[in-house]
């Protein structure tokens, strides 16, 4: 029986079922050794919660494919630890490079970058600076043509181009993965969503990762408000989202 099944069946017993669309009345969920989580899409759920379903080419399931690494540690770009190893659930399987480039928006760029690239549509991979410049992928080139690429973009482009570039979600329910909390500025911060399930009472809850200043491993964030549900957040009609290094507030989900 696969590790991830096991999880599936296992897990459940260690948190209070929960009622409606209370999750309130879960107890924690114990730490967790994440050499047992080959994917984001394997982490488990509280229960009475199904993960949205994805088509098999959409932003949303290319990210719950992400693998996650069996060292649970942030590393920064040169290769030492982050000070604070506090704020991660899980760190993902993805280069941060050896330079101090991938930082916030720079990690949710090539997120969606490498998404596209993943299916041959290089056509919409561009991102634009402060001052509108486009800057579009290669049509054609291997991986280290490809990171480059992303290179020039991480420093050109930022939290302030990028907010400018993407679309407003108006309404904080209609969240789903691949959208971005995003505070455009200098300072400014971005994470990007994950995964999104939901029950039946229709309560949503979603997952979010990040990558800070300096750059560092792409990470799952710990829910520093909610722990009996952490690394899931609820969806509600609240002003205010509390990560464990930033705050966000609703009207800053948008879209691509």
């Amino acid at each position: 029986m696969q590790i991830t099944l096991i999880l599936a069946i296992l897990l459940p017993l260690f948190i209070e079922s929960i009622s409606g669309s209370d999750t309130q009345g879960a107890r924690k969920l114990p730490a967790q050794n994440n050499t047992l989580f080959e994917h984001v899409g394997d982490i488990p759920l509280p229960p009475g919660f199904n993960r949205v379903e994805a088509d098999p080419r959409s932003f949303g399931s290319w990210l719950r494919n992400i693998r996650i690494s069996s060292d649970n540690t942030v590393y920064l770009f040169d290769g030492t630890k982050k000070r604070n190893q506090q704020a991660q659930f899980a760190v993902l399987q993805v280069p941060v490079g050896k330079k101090n480039l991938q930082q916030c928006a720079d990690a949710v760029m090539r997120l969606r970058a490498a998404y596209l690239l993943k299916f041959n549509r290089r056509s919409e991979i561009w991102f634009r600076d402060n001052a509108g410049k486009k800057y579009q992928c290669p049509a054609s080139g291997d991986s280290a043509n490809f990171e480059r690429y992303l290179e020039k973009v991480y420093g050109f482009c930022g939290t302030s181009s990028l907010a400018r570039q993407l679309k407003p979600v108006r309404d904080f329910t209609r969240l789903k993965s691949g959208d971005v909390l995003i505070k455009g500025g200098f300072p400014g911060h971005a994470v990007i969503v994950m995964d999104v399930a939901v029950n039946k009472s229709g309560q949503k809850i979603f997952m979010i990762a990040q990558s800070y200043m300096p750059a560092q491993s792409i990470h799952i964030l710990k829910n520093p408000s909610l722990d009996v549900i952490s690394p899931w957040y609820e969806v509600q009609s609240m002003s205010a989202i509390n990560t464990p290094e930033w705050e966000f507030t609703s009207n800053q989900l948008m879209e691509w």
